[in-house]
């Protein structure tokens, strides 16, 4: 019997990409007689089904993780609807057929949280994400296929996007306030500061994705968040950041992470300030590059 492990990262140079392979190649996940490919946008166009293709014949992977999306700015989004809706269909839908069609044992995606319709800014991103849960279910009942998702919450850490005005909040916030002390203006933050997030360091959300591929076999997504007394507000993440300066949208989404914890009881998540602590360090060091 052929017991050999390929996993095929897809979008393996963005933010979670970079964390999973840290964890496979830096905290030693990887276990003996495993192959890990981490690819990006340049090693083929996903939105091409015959590159889709042709990248699954040359690597033979027997697990894929999929985190490679089409995505953009705010305004970008707000613009480009169904550009957005249909080349992530595309996407979403050549690596799971491909994976089907090749006998891909488990294929983990990460999807988004959603209850009740998604905000018109950027509808067509959004309802191409939750079609995942309706393919990952549809490919079990007609074949059996173990295809699952993770829902993340706010996700933050090195190898993010810290562009001031379309980088991920947390992230946008660290730049602005290193480049305030940095010039010595005063830091200007959006809105009122009440607005509450979840936020998950990239490498706690690695290692569960990487327990995920290997562990969890349920269809129906999971949510991949610290509990829902550690949210804070936007002004409370500031005053953090502020406090470790090495360096509005929707008032409040909380997840839970039930189904997290009956799992995983002991999983002890990276402290919010010792997170952000680590991500500022990174972000001062990788300065020049780290501003997209």
């Amino acid at each position: 019997m052929d017991d050999r492990m390929c996993v095929l990262v897809t979008g393996g140079s963005g933010l979670v990409g970079r964390a999973i392979e840290h964890v496979v190649q830096e905290e030693g996940g990887k276990l003996e007689g495993e192959e890990w490919i981490f690819l990006s946008s340049k090693d083929a166009d996903l939105v091409d089904v015959g590159q889709t293709r042709a990248l699954f014949e040359k690597y033979r992977p027997t697990h894929v993780i999929h985190l490679a999306a089409k995505v953009g700015g705010l305004y970008l989004h707000m613009k480009s609807n169904l550009h957005f809706l249909r080349d992530n269909l595309k996407i979403n839908d050549n690596v799971l057929q491909t994976a089907h069609d090749m006998g891909v044992t488990k294929v983990t995606m990460v999807s988004s949280i959603h209850n009740g319709p998604p905000h018109d800014s950027n509808f067509g991103y959004s309802h191409a994400k939750r079609m995942i849960d309706v393919q990952n279910r549809a490919y079990f009942k007609q074949y059996g296929r173990r295809y699952t998702a993770v829902i993340p919450t706010n996700v933050f850490g090195p190898y993010d996007n810290f562009n001031i005005e379309n980088g991920h909040v947390l992230s946008a916030l660290i730049n602005k306030t290193y480049t305030a002390k940095k010039d010595g203006t005063a830091l200007n933050v959006s809105g009122s500061g009440t607005p509450r997030r979840q936020f998950i360091y990239s490498l706690d959300l690695g290692r569960l994705i990487v327990w995920v591929l290997r562990e969890y076999d349920e269809i129906d997504p999971i949510i991949l968040s610290v509990a829902e007394e550690d949210e804070v507000s936007i002004k409370d993440a500031v005053e953090i950041i502020f406090d470790t300066t090495k360096s509005d949208g929707q008032m409040k989404k909380t997840a839970s992470n039930a189904k997290l914890r009956r799992y995983l009881p002991n999983f002890t998540f990276t402290p919010l300030k010792e997170a952000i602590q680590m991500t500022c360090s990174w972000f001062v060091a990788n300065y020049a590059t780290a501003r997209k």
